[in-house]
């Protein structure tokens, strides 16, 4: 599954910056939000025959939504794609001494792009899945030493009763909702739901659903709240400006992969430089890929575009890689941010289909329904009220940053009740 990512890591690392506030997202998002997230999308898709995530989505909503679905599941995974090329880079070329263009950064762009060009559209991946759980392993081995260090390594980091409801982000960002969106992966995934069909087609028994979809999420969610403490720790034993804070320090730090590298070295030496290249190098680039040749199939679907033929692939593979380029020159905390929303967004969606399908086969719907609820809410303020969202058009007209975080939110909290009776009003139609 996607604990051998990055993204339970780096997510973590930039939510630590708003305080203790990011320990409960991670424990509370990750078991009653992310986790039922992921086991009944991946149950639901067994119960379909491993039918892919638009189209599992619009048996239960409609058409309309699936094709919204093929849309969103294909920017997020361009989206995915992209940071999984510019994190790894980004490691490589702080861990290898500067020698100009050559192992800079770009180099390693180039390099890793011209990889997943080849992997979208060829297939090579017999090898990479055979050696992929050892990438996953080594990402585990790194993070239990890591926690380690958390109880034995000198240093300060917050506990759950420094303020946790009250901002700590540097930059003064508000927790609701823009931590809920920072921290993705290791609370609530979309991405996941996109690679549900794949687990879903090799599960031999319904009786493995649970260890693979909601055990995996769980590790994933303790991977994250391993890294958030483990950082925020690390980051306050560095010198830095007199009275500066451990989230300044961490802050200052810039790109998450020089926090991992950093927090590897330092704690755990050779040893955790080699495992932060192959859990937080090796294993994102195989991520990448995947979800490059997922954006592929998808777009051929949607276009009705055969893929027997090399060229037509590459027809495909070349857009989505020119719009891939493009975001690498966006600033990663942006870019970051602008994929987590897409992945919450899309981690809401399936949560009211799976709402939806648990009301038809008469089950306990409020397991999905509350989560859903809460998502709704979280991905909608979000984006009216982000400075990479709507915000800019509100401060246009006149409104002032409090207002346009209320504004955010009522609307949210409106699409949420609309939502919830639109869904109750089927439901006691279908009752009847």
């Amino acid at each position: 599954m996607n604990i051998a990512g990055t993204g339970p890591i780096f997510g973590a690392i930039m939510g630590i910056l708003f305080g203790p506030a990011a320990y409960l997202w991670i424990v509370f998002g990750c078991i009653f939000a992310g986790a039922v997230h992921d086991y009944m999308c991946g149950m639901i898709c067994v119960r379909k025959g491993g039918v892919s995530l638009p189209e599992m989505i619009g048996d239960e909503l409609g058409l309309g939504m699936r094709i919204l679905m093929r849309l969103c599941s294909l920017i997020l995974l361009v989206l995915v794609g992209t940071v999984f090329i510019t994190t790894p880079a980004a490691l490589l070329d702080n861990m290898i001494p500067d020698q100009g263009w050559l192992w800079s950064k770009w180099f390693w762009v180039v390099i890793i792009l011209f990889y997943f060009l080849i992997a979208t559209f060829l297939p090579i991946d017999k090898l990479i899945g055979k050696i992929y759980p050892l990438f996953g392993l080594a990402l585990l081995i790194m993070a239990l030493g890591i926690g380690w260090n958390i109880f034995t390594a000198n240093g300060w980091m917050p506990e759950l009763t420094d303020q946790p409801f009250v901002t700590h982000h540097p930059k003064g960002l508000p927790i609701f909702p823009i931590l809920c969106i920072t921290i993705a992966c290791g609370a609530i995934s979309g991405f996941h739901g996109t690679q549900s069909p794949l687990m879903a087609r090799c599960l031999t028994n319904e009786k493995y659903g649970r260890p693979i979809f909601y055990g995996s999420m769980i590790t994933e969610g303790v991977v994250a709240l391993i890294w958030a403490a483990a950082t925020i720790k690390f980051a306050s034993t560095l010198p830095g400006e007199v009275g500066a804070t451990a989230y300044e320090k961490l802050a200052s730090m810039g790109n998450p992969a020089i926090v991992v590298n950093e927090v590897s070295t330092g704690w755990m030496g050779t040893v955790g430089a080699i495992l932060a290249v192959l859990g937080v190098v090796a294993a994102p680039i195989t991520s990448g890929d995947t979800a490059f040749r997922s954006a592929r199939l998808i777009a051929a679907d949607f276009l009705h575009l055969g893929q027997k033929n090399v060229w037509s692939r590459l027809v495909l593979c070349l857009p989505l890689f020119a719009i891939a380029t493009s975001l690498m020159f966006m600033d990663f905390e942006v870019l970051w941010r602008y994929f987590a929303w897409f992945n919450q967004t899309l981690a809401c969606i399936t949560l009211w289909a799976a709402t939806v399908w648990l009301a038809r086969k008469r089950k306990l719907f409020f397991i999905c329904l509350l989560p859903a609820m809460f998502m709704t809410v979280v991905c909608t303020s979000y984006i009216v009220g982000a400075p990479e969202g709507f915000s800019g058009i509100l401060y246009k007209m006149g409104f002032e940053a409090s207002e346009i975080h209320k504004t955010g939110l009522i609307a949210g909290l409106v699409l949420m009740a609309t939502f919830t009776v639109g869904f109750y009003l089927w439901h006691s139609k279908q009752t009847k």
